[in-house]
């Protein structure tokens, strides 16, 4: 599938009803979501492949790989987010495996399975400091790969914080549109300049 194809099946795809600015609850857009899975099918890592879509919100990276063929399970906390994201992939024809849990618990190493692909948009930590660090360690512990959204000049942070456990080997400079969501959002729209990180986990020793 190409990539102008991708991004205008997903712009089918139905955001959050009540979006919680604690939770950072903004959709990621089309064009962003459709390039990130698009360049990760590129590189051979969603094509056939089993994909985990972390903090997974009303479904857009999951359906997406879906749509270029892998077999994706999706973990979201939040019910109606996730109730949304069932809708969304139905009305898609995407067979996804939702899985309702806080990435952050001690439940979710047990709930959450091993695969070959992590792709997430994680909190940037706007409201709560270092919310992204609970996705980027349970994508290190689940996949050898990792596709991520973060917030631009997060290149120095992420390496460090995982410097024993894995490597960026890729990034692509890219752009977060936000429509006017919350009371404290001064313009109609705002665009937020984002890094597309890929991450290579090191081997793990047994």
């Amino acid at each position: 599938m190409k990539l102008r194809q991708l991004e205008m099946l997903l712009e089918r795809v139905s955001g959050f009803d009540n979006p919680s600015a604690e939770r950072e609850q903004y959709q990621t857009p089309a064009p962003l979501a459709a390039r990130l899975v698009h360049m990760a099918m590129m590189a051979g890592d969603i094509t056939g492949r089993s994909v985990l879509d972390l903090g997974s919100g009303t479904g857009i990276l999951a359906i997406g790989a879906a749509l270029l063929g892998a077999r994706v399970t999706a973990v979201e906390d939040d019910v109606e987010a996730v109730c949304i994201a069932e809708a969304n992939a139905s009305s898609l024809g995407c067979d996804i495996h939702f899985i309702r849990t806080d990435v952050a618990s001690k439940e979710a190493m047990v709930l959450i399975p091993e695969c070959d692909t992590v792709i997430m948009n994680p909190p940037f930590g706007a409201q709560a400091e270092h919310a992204d660090r609970p996705f980027l360690d349970m994508a290190l512990n689940k996949a050898g790969t990792i596709y991520g959204i973060f917030n631009a000049g997060s290149r120095s942070f992420i390496a460090g914080y995982i410097r024993d456990r894995g490597e960026i080997v890729g990034e692509v400079q890219a752009g977060l549109a936000i429509p006017r969501t919350f009371w404290f959002h001064s313009r109609d729209r705002h665009e937020i300049p984002v890094e597309i990180y890929v991450i290579k986990r090191f081997k793990k020793v047994n």
